[in-house]
């Protein structure tokens, strides 16, 4: 299958929403820029980090088993994913090629007044390759349909350091979901339960830890505080 192919084709929606069905999906994009934590993956408002999409002309061969970073059209990483394991498969390189993960990890999304467990890309446009790097493992995942390149310095894929790989991982493996709000310090929200239900009022601190916001809200006059759970407000 061409690159055009994949692009004309169905695209994997981000995020999915784990305890809904029939959620709005995002429409497929050209992945976004390079993201990294640490060391690879920058998020959008940090410096801009040069790198290169390899060549594999100054590629040098490594008999260690590593990851790699690849990257490929945001919103196809599964069927990318599903490609490369076919093609080490017909192409007898599990001896060289070990494994191939897309991130995720699991989002606690409230909106609307409404919780939603959503299972987000950590880094949309990338995926994870562990594997010994020679030309044939090289071509085998360069050449997949829906590959761009690999991540790297220069015109040489750069593997990923032992500690980022763990704090990848670490996120992926996370046992509580962060949570995620569609409100901040400052904004207007309307209380939507309890004995203050459709007041206005504005936030004043949030607490992840506890899902808990303080909102202060004009009673009688004077603006009091309340503390409420996330549940209980909605943005205006």
């Amino acid at each position: 299958m061409s690159d055009e192919d994949y692009l004309n084709d169905e695209y994997d929606p981000d995020p999915i929403y784990l305890d809904e069905e029939d959620e709005e999906e995002e429409k497929p994009q050209a992945a976004r820029s390079t993201r990294r934590s640490e060391g690879f993956f920058r998020s959008d408002d940090d410096d801009e980090f040069n790198f290169m999409l390899d060549d594999g002309s100054g590629m040098e061969p490594d008999n260690e088993k590593k990851w790699y970073v690849i990257h490929c059209y945001s919103g196809y990483e599964n069927k990318v994913r599903y490609s490369i394991e076919q093609r080490i498969e017909t192409m007898g390189m599990r001896d060289k090629i070990f494994d191939v993960i897309v991130p995720t990890e699991e989002e606690i999304e409230i909106k609307d007044g409404k919780r939603r467990t959503v299972e987000r890309r950590v880094f949309p446009g990338y995926l994870l390759v562990e594997m010994k790097m020679d030309e044939d493992s090289w071509y085998v995942v360069r050449n997949t349909p829906g590959v761009t390149g690999f991540v790297g310095m220069g015109n040489e894929p750069t593997p990923l350091r032992p500690e980022e790989v763990k704090k990848i991982m670490d996120r992926m493996s996370q046992e509580t979901p962060p949570i995620k709000i569609d409100f901040k310090v400052g904004e207007k929200v309307r209380i939507v339960d309890g004995p203050f239900n459709d007041f206005i009022g504005t936030v004043a601190a949030i607490d992840p830890e506890k899902s808990k916001v303080r909102v202060m809200v004009n009673f009688f006059g004077r603006d009091t505080p309340v503390e409420l759970d996330f549940l209980e407000v909605e943005k205006t």
